[in-house]
């Protein structure tokens, strides 16, 4: 066995992560042993450079254990808040007048509460890092099984990857406007995916520490913008529609801004699975969903803003139509100049506070497609991983405001799904029992039947009641000019279904 040693541990250290583990051996760490030539590489990458090389093995609470401050909640809640907080995360803001025709008001309440929901659900599969050690769909196992969590595994990674491209998108754009068109938005994509590929290759003490300071500038940059473009904000006109159709407009646009938050479900253990054991479960829950809205809710009412302004501002109309929210960013700078200017670099640089941390569960992901996956070093899957979107982002770079909107509300349906059924697993069958030592236990694991019957009738549900562009439900057309229920109804549908087949599961398999 390699008695490769890690890096000292730093008890000091706000974020509990993979450098905060006390000095130990790879044996003692709980790694396996290496097997392959890149998996050694990979060990000494870490011990010479700080590069992550654990990958999806689980995190033992005696390497873990170390005292709890209030200063740990705090990183917490800001490395969520830095995450959230990022320019990308104004398209989804501007969507409301623009793409429902919600007026400021109705815009701004939907987009709180829908946010708040959403966080809620995320918060809740956060608090499975500390008091697991495992990576999320690893926990995932327990309720799906080992086969049916694969699906998980497959669906997580068409949303990280989808993140990356728009957060690459936004940021080519972005520094595309600022230049006046002399920088191509290929080379702007660029940019913004070598600045994600080099902290996520390094792992999540590069993580932890860049979205510790990396909310800062974006937020004086915030400020900075609600000066400049406030007073073009229309807090006037109603929303458009009604009856039927403003209810329809109002509950789709609901769950849309629900299904931003949901994203990070998925992948919200995986940032705090280094915290130790005793971390209070209910403070992992607040600070995360915390965290997510007010990150969340300061960049999209921004975006709100800026799309009730639309109408009334010609330049910002025509601005947004070239070229997408980039072009709308910089516009609204305009009357600053070149310090406009200075504030649109920063939002576009500072979008890879978002992008990182879906590239690196991506890469974690794939490990868990398979043992033959696992072998390949989790800093060669991320590298993978932004080459991927970066070459997707700059095929699709004409066309972000319909992948956004087509992309987003797919990843509502399935991470409830999956949500609504572990809640009622831990709940009413194992009531807070879990062996966490069978994580990678294939003979020991459920088989999954009855959860993944419960996943296809959910994804049913939302078929029948989703509303989107390329697809209209029979349910979600019954509703004035349509709206999008598949987020509820695959909720309740899973909810009602899963019990009693799970029930049945265990009656006669017995795992």
């Amino acid at each position: 066995m390699a008695s490769e040693k890690v890096p000292q541990a730093n008890l000091d250290d706000p974020s509990p992560t993979a450098s905060s583990i006390h000095d130990a051996t790879i044996e003692e760490l709980g790694i396996s042993e290496p097997t392959n030539a890149l998996q050694r590489f990979a060990n000494r990458l870490d011990a010479l450079a700080g590069v992550e090389a654990r990958g999806i093995d689980r995190v033992s609470p005696e390497l873990r254990e170390r005292p709890m401050a209030v200063k740990d909640y705090v990183h917490m809640f800001t490395i969520w808040f830095a995450m959230n907080c990022t320019a990308n995360q104004m398209t989804l803001g501007v969507l409301g007048p623009l793409a429902y025709g919600l007026g400021l008001t109705d815009a701004i309440l939907l987009c709180m509460f829908g946010t708040i929901f959403g966080s809620l659900c995320t918060a809740y599969i956060s608090t499975f890092g500390p008091m697991t050690g495992l990576r999320t769909l690893n926990v995932a196992k327990y309720t799906m099984g080992w086969w049916p969590s694969k699906l998980c595994v497959l669906l997580n990674l068409v949303i990280e990857l989808g993140y990356g491209l728009i957060d690459c998108l936004v940021g080519g754009l972005l520094l595309s406007a600022v230049s006046g068109g002399g920088m191509s938005v290929i080379v702007g994509i660029v940019i913004v995916a070598l600045i994600t590929w080099v902290v996520a290759t390094f792992g999540i003490t590069w993580f932890h520490k860049f979205e510790a300071y990396v909310w800062a500038p974006t937020v004086l940059v915030l400020f900075v913008l609600i000066g400049v473009a406030g007073p073009h904000f229309d807090t006037s006109t109603p929303s458009s529609g009604s009856g039927a159709v403003l209810a329809g407009n109002r509950v789709s646009y609901f769950f849309l801004t629900a299904s931003g938050p949901l994203g990070w479900a998925s992948a919200s253990a995986d940032y705090v699975c280094y915290y130790p054991k005793s971390t209070k479960r209910w403070g992992t829950f607040a600070m995360t969903a915390s965290g997510i809205t007010c990150g969340k809710l300061l960049i999209e009412f921004l975006g709100i803003g800026l799309g009730s302004g639309l109408l009334l501002n010609e330049s910002w109309a025509t601005a947004f139509s070239d070229h997408g929210v980039g072009a709308l960013i910089n516009e609204s700078f305009a009357p600053l100049h070149s310090f406009g200017k200075f504030c649109s670099v920063v939002l576009a640089l500072c979008i890879a506070a978002n992008n990182i941390p879906g590239t690196y569960a991506a890469a974690l992901n794939f490990q868990q497609l398979g043992a033959p996956f696992a072998k390949v070093p989790r800093p060669i899957w991320s590298t993978f991983a932004c080459l991927v979107f970066a070459v997707i982002a700059i095929a699709g770079r004409d066309q972000l405001f319909s992948i956004f909107i087509n992309f987003l509300g797919l990843i509502g349906y399935w991470t409830m799904i999956w949500i609504t059924m572990t809640f009622e697993d831990e709940f009413l069958f194992r009531k807070g029992n879990f062996d966490w030592e069978i994580w990678n236990r294939k003979d020991l694991l459920p088989h999954g039947f009855a959860a993944l019957f419960a996943f296809l009738v959910g994804w049913a549900g939302a078929i029948l009641c989703m509303y989107q562009t390329y697809y209209t439900g029979v349910i979600a057309s019954k509703v004035g000019a349509g709206a999008d229920l598949g987020l509820p109804v695959a909720l309740a549908w899973t909810g009602i279904v899963y019990p009693p087949a799970r029930w049945l599961e265990l009656r006669f398999i017995g795992r």
